[in-house]
């Protein structure tokens, strides 16, 4: 797909910034949280193009600052417990990678962790402590002490690894391997141990790409995007919990299925109860629906061109999904199992965020350098969810995260 000229959608962009002060004061008792002096809610947006992370206020809705990093940020997240931002750099000039810290109570760069080659994502765990970064370039994965910013081990996994995801009960961590058509499951170090442990390999997996972890630690499934299948393995339980020793399917890691759904499927989103996962089918225009109780495809439904990337609203009621093909994002409702609305965006939109008070979502927009703001509430019958505005971002932004917090008076 060719870079495409959009002169009416940048004319409309800088109108909504012009008139933004207006509009918010026209609409923030009746649309928008109402929050208290010392609250502070920002989205940190990773710009591939220009080497930088844009900062979006996201009380004010407006942006911040731009912080410059190092070459080409991919992956960014935030620290569960600190007021600290990740931003990994995956430097493929200088032939190493490293991560920027970012202080998000002063939104400044404090750190620089060296890792090692062509890293493009970082997971980070529970307690915040540490954090573990697949370096696709060197077939491994560096493991970061983040309470002294610094990397504590290096260990191997499959070819070209891209993601990692570390399972709620601190456990696990899974990594997918897109080079060697595998994952790798690790034992995260407690009590002394090492940091991290390979425990069990998968192979079978065509390039695979994104993985969830449900919300009891239970399972994994593993977009193969390389073909049109997911791969759902049981992971072991953590020693010493009930379903280590009562659940004889928890004892070890073991492949349970490979569930066909549409073509080159590139993002998986779970709902918050776990119960199902929404496929992104990027060249097959859909999504499909996943039981992750019985492990079973319950269906695939038509949705837009090139669905990149999906999020489901904190009730579980609403999917939404970025067409990267159609400038649009998706609404679908998954309790009626039916599309409810399109909404138009920038241009080829990818990577989706809620604020924390989930009444806006945050979708990039690749190519037009910007991130949609849409109202994800339906306000009446003659007022729905909508473009609210534009705001700037940086060249060929990539990811978003969302870090909200009470500053100290």
């Amino acid at each position: 797909m060719q870079m495409k000229d959009l002169p009416n959608f940048r004319l409309f962009a800088s109108l909504a910034a012009l008139f933004l002060p207006a509009l918010l004061s026209g609409c923030r008792h009746s649309d928008f949280p109402s929050y208290p002096s010392n609250y502070r809610e920002y989205a940190y947006v990773t710009n591939g193009g220009s080497n930088t992370v844009t900062v979006l206020d996201l009380v004010n809705l407006r942006q911040d600052r731009v912080l410059q990093v190092g070459e080409q940020p991919t992956g960014v997240a935030i620290n569960p417990v600190r007021n600290e931002v990740y931003a990994v750099n995956s430097n493929p000039n200088s032939g190493m990678g490293s991560v920027s810290v970012i202080n998000a109570e002063t939104n400044k760069v404090t750190s620089t962790i060296p890792v090692r080659r062509l890293p493009y994502f970082i997971a980070v765990g529970p307690r915040g402590e540490h954090g573990y970064v697949p370096n696709s370039g060197s077939n491994n994965v560096s493991v970061l002490d983040l309470v002294h910013h610094r990397e504590i081990a290096v260990v191997g996994a499959g070819e070209q690894p891209g993601m990692a995801r570390v399972s709620p009960d601190g456990h696990s961590l899974v990594v997918t391997n897109r080079g060697s058509n595998s994952i790798s499951v690790y034992t995260i170090g407690q009590d002394g141990r090492p940091p991290l442990e390979l425990r069990s390999t998968f192979n079978g997996c065509p390039g695979a790409t994104d993985a969830v972890i449900l919300p009891d630690s239970s399972k994994t499934f593993v977009a193969c995007s390389g073909g049109h299948q997911v791969m759902a393995v049981t992971l072991q339980a953590a020693p010493g919990s009930y379903e280590a020793t009562h659940d004889p399917m928890r004892q070890r890691d073991h492949m349970l299925a490979l569930l066909d759904v549409g073509k080159t499927p590139l993002h998986l989103a779970l709902k918050p109860d776990g119960g199902e996962i929404f496929v992104s089918n990027f060249d097959s225009g859909s999504i499909s629906e996943i039981d992750t109780g019985t492990n079973e495809v319950g269906g695939t439904y038509m949705i837009g061109s090139g669905p990149a990337s999906g999020v489901v609203s904190a009730d579980n009621s609403t999917l939404w999904i970025s067409n990267f093909g159609a400038d649009s994002v998706t609404v679908y409702s998954i309790d009626d199992g039916e599309r409810v609305a399109s909404i138009r965006t920038g241009s080829a939109p990818d990577a989706l965020a809620f604020s924390a008070a989930g009444n806006l979502l945050l979708a990039t927009d690749t190519r037009s350098g910007d991130v949609a703001v849409v109202r994800t509430q339906q306000q009446s019958a003659y007022r729905g969810r909508s473009l609210f505005t534009m705001l700037p971002a940086g060249e060929r932004p990539n990811a978003i995260v969302v870090k909200s917090f009470y500053v100290q008076k």
